[in-house]
């Protein structure tokens, strides 16, 4: 599939995937023109890159986890032992990330709790 169906099928914008191919997160065929052809596989990775940018992992540990991970037909398993240690930490950080986001909400709805019922209008500047 060409760019523009890429962008449909992925939600991302022609500037992200042309960006993930210069990471070396996405290597699509290229056409003797120059254009890029994606395959169903190319798809999966796009989803799985969105999915590991969005838990905060760098492009560059990216790039090392992807060629990594197989899919067994169930679920993701790490094939790279050497691997297995950085994504831990990145685990670790996540979670940290989790309860201090939880710990903010819990401030947050004490405050909402605290306050008047009503709806009130934001503060003027």
């Amino acid at each position: 599939m060409r760019i523009g169906e890429m962008v449909r099928r992925t939600g991302v914008s022609e500037r992200l995937l042309r960006y993930y191919e210069e990471q070396g997160l996405l290597t699509p065929e290229r056409l003797p023109s120059g254009y890029r052809v994606y395959s169903e596989a190319d798809v999966e990775t796009v989803r799985r890159i969105r999915v590991l940018l969005a838990a905060g992992l760098p492009t560059a540990t990216i790039a090392r986890t992807l060629p990594c991970i197989r899919d067994d037909g169930s679920s993701l398993a790490p094939v790279c032992t050497g691997l297995v240690a950085e994504l831990r930490q990145e685990r670790e950080r996540i979670t940290r990330a989790i309860e201090d986001l939880r710990a903010s909400r819990g401030l947050l709805d004490a405050v909402i709790e605290a306050g008047p019922q009503e709806a009130c209008a934001p503060a003027r500047r």
